[in-house]
């Protein structure tokens, strides 16, 4: 038990880099993007890139850049991140598409194009919401690769569950054992306030239904805001579900909770035992840092990677060696982060013992600052201490 209280210690080995950087955007959210390994071994990380102007702070404040601007692109690595390829930068979804343009797009699932296998390792998928993510009048949109990112079907909408006037996807897949594939997605109430993860499924890419919800209906109150202002900025209990599928057979979802989503946040885990049918608390994560991207190594240990939006700002992880039950603590990957806006991290191992971590970042000695400095996708090597 005293080890997991032992004060947060920097990584010994965390190698820091830059994926993608661009002094005229806004690079952001590969957690609700994607970061896959494909068939060839190769690695494709996907996020926002959105126009930025950083002499404006309006033009980067998130409810600007949330709704209706830039794209989903991806960009590849043939050498397990050392290096990322320019010319493979790809158009996954444009952020300016409204569900009417989706809809006349062609039919209304991908039947036309065929059913997938979902454990190919070539077989991508993207998701998302339209106008933005967790608006109270969000549709959400589905988009898959059927060669490991290098082209993409149109997008469509999934269809709404009767009652649920908000939709939104995050980028959330799993894959169970027997090849079942799980969206996860996050419904929201008409007002905009109460929202609650749920998952749908499909064999074969092309039907898509609902298969449970993740979280109880009444929360237990740990989030309270007084909704004086933007939902975006309010308290909100349980949203973007990450699930997990491990090799034990059973499936864990982290889920972001929060106070504040400038500073106190943080990361929970739900279980399920039956392939995804029902799902229970398992633990709380951390004390502070969320969405946390969760992933099993392959001596059996989990690695959870976060966003710290708290001074010293950067990002930090823990590792669970009893599945997600309990959490050793906590390790610092960096913090030399120039204010909240960071996080939204995506991890994966990449070879026996070592993983890499992508998220958006914004560093404190960057000579261009508006509320912190250009964000960009960063990346950090590190074995798992």
């Amino acid at each position: 038990m005293l080890s997991r209280l032992r004060v947060p210690r920097a990584s010994s080995n965390a190698r820091n880099g830059i994926v993608y950087r661009a002094d005229d955007k806004f690079c952001g959210m590969p957690f609700i993007s994607g970061f896959w390994k494909t068939g060839d071994g190769s690695l494709v990380a996907a996020f926002k890139c959105i126009p930025a102007n950083y002499s404006d702070a309006a033009d980067i404040h998130h409810d600007n850049i949330a709704v209706s601007r830039g794209h989903v692109v991806g960009v590849r690595s043939y050498d397990n991140g050392e290096t990322w390829d320019p010319e493979t930068f790809t158009e996954i979804f444009d952020l300016s598409s409204s569900a009417d343009a989706i809809r006349s797009g062609g039919a209304a699932t991908h039947s036309p194009e065929g059913p997938v296998n979902f454990l190919d390792p070539d077989v991508l998928v993207a998701s998302g919401g339209v106008p933005a993510l967790f608006v109270p009048n969000a549709d959400p949109w589905l988009t898959m690769s059927t060669d490991g990112g290098r082209v993409w079907r149109r997008p469509v909408l999934l269809p709404k569950l009767r009652g649920i006037p908000s939709l939104s996807g995050q980028g959330s897949f799993a894959v169970r054992a027997d090849g079942m594939g799980l969206l996860a997605l996050t419904a929201v109430t008409e007002n905009g306030w109460k929202r609650r993860p749920l998952l749908y499924a499909s064999a074969d890419g092309v039907d898509w239904h609902f298969l449970s919800f993740m979280t109880p209906e009444r929360d237990d109150g740990q989030a309270v805001s007084d909704r004086s202002g933007s939902p975006r900025f309010g308290a909100h209990r349980y949203f973007y579900p990450r699930p997990l599928a491990l090799r034990d057979g059973r499936l864990i979802a982290s889920m972001r909770c929060q106070q504040d989503p400038t500073s106190v946040l943080w990361t929970e885990l739900f279980e399920s035992e039956d392939g995804g049918r029902t799902w229970h608390f398992l633990s709380r994560v951390n004390d502070w840092g969320a969405p946390g991207d969760i992933c099993e190594l392959g001596d059996g240990r989990i690695v959870c990677v976060y966003g710290y939006r708290l001074p010293p700002y950067g990002i930090r992880y823990r590792v669970s060696l009893d599945g997600g039950r309990t959490w050793g603590s906590e390790v610092i990957l960096r913090q030399d982060g120039g204010s909240w806006d960071l996080g939204y991290p995506r991890v994966r191992e990449i070879e026996p013992g070592t993983c890499l971590a992508i998220y958006y970042f914004n560093r404190q000695d960057d000579p261009i600052q508006m509320n912190g400095g250009v964000r960009h996708i960063a990346q950090t090597r590190f074995s798992p201490e």
